[in-house]
């Protein structure tokens, strides 16, 4: 299977709050998009294991995309090593992607940072000719994406580039709110956290309507980069 985005997230819902619109928006522009999700969430104050899965599954429905995959390696726990690269690897190898979507470089949970730092690390090692990996049974190639773009989540960051996803906004809430469990919802019971409240909901609005605001749009999506960005021409930003 080949993509041509391929998005990363700690946890479901990760890449749902913070990159779905411009998911949403390339895969109407015709392009593919998968999902990999690095844990289950099981941490979670709100749900189960279980209700995640049947959420993540839900919401890649709403987002179109062509597959979602989930490597469990530890809410709360999993490390940076050897085997948790590999595993890594093994779905960039897999999904062939040109452009990456990973977690923010740094936030307020800890597991983001760390899958940021895993997944740009495995992006490179996956282009090495010497690491071998098989997958369902079948010896891989190397591959190694064009690009890496860091979502920005609870923590402001600066963004490098920033994504009009005006028109996807609707749906891009359709598919946040496929976690039932985990945002505003009157009508699931569960302890309250920092995110189920209506005011997070305002907050993630309002922090998409301010990226849009620099950019003369309604609403956008923010990234940083690892790499400086180039363009063909200078009308190419216009």
């Amino acid at each position: 299977m080949k993509v041509d985005i391929l998005a990363f997230g700690a946890h479901p819902d990760d890449v749902e709050l913070s990159a779905a619109g411009t998911i949403l928006k390339h895969i109407s522009l015709g392009k593919t998009a998968a999902i990999v999700d690095l844990t289950e969430g099981e941490l979670g104050s709100r749900g189960t294991s279980i209700t995640r899965y049947d959420e993540a599954k839900l919401a890649a429905s709403i987002l179109g995309v062509d597959a979602r995959v989930n490597l469990d390696l530890g809410d709360g726990f999993f490390e940076y090593n050897q085997e948790n690269l590999i595993k890594i690897v093994e779905q960039i190898r897999f999904f062939k992607p040109e452009i990456v979507l990973a977690n923010a470089i740094d936030d307020r949970h800890p597991d983001h940072a760390k899958a940021s730092k895993l997944v740009s690390d495995a992006c490179f090692l996956s282009g090495l000719l010497k690491i071998k990996t098989s997958y369902q049974g079948e010896n891989q190639f190397h591959h190694r994406p064009k690009a890496i773009y860091h979502y920005i989540q609870d923590r402001h960051i600066k963004p490098d580039l920033i994504v009009n996803i005006s028109n996807h906004i609707n749906k891009k809430f359709d598919a946040i709110f496929a976690y039932k469990t985990q945002f505003h919802n009157p009508e699931i019971e569960g302890p309250e956290t920092p995110i189920s409240g209506e005011n997070f909901i305002n907050f993630l609005r309002g922090r998409m309507a301010t990226m849009g605001r620099d950019i003369d749009a309604a609403f956008a999506e923010g990234f940083t980069v690892e790499r400086t960005i180039g363009v063909n021409n200078l009308f190419d930003l216009i």
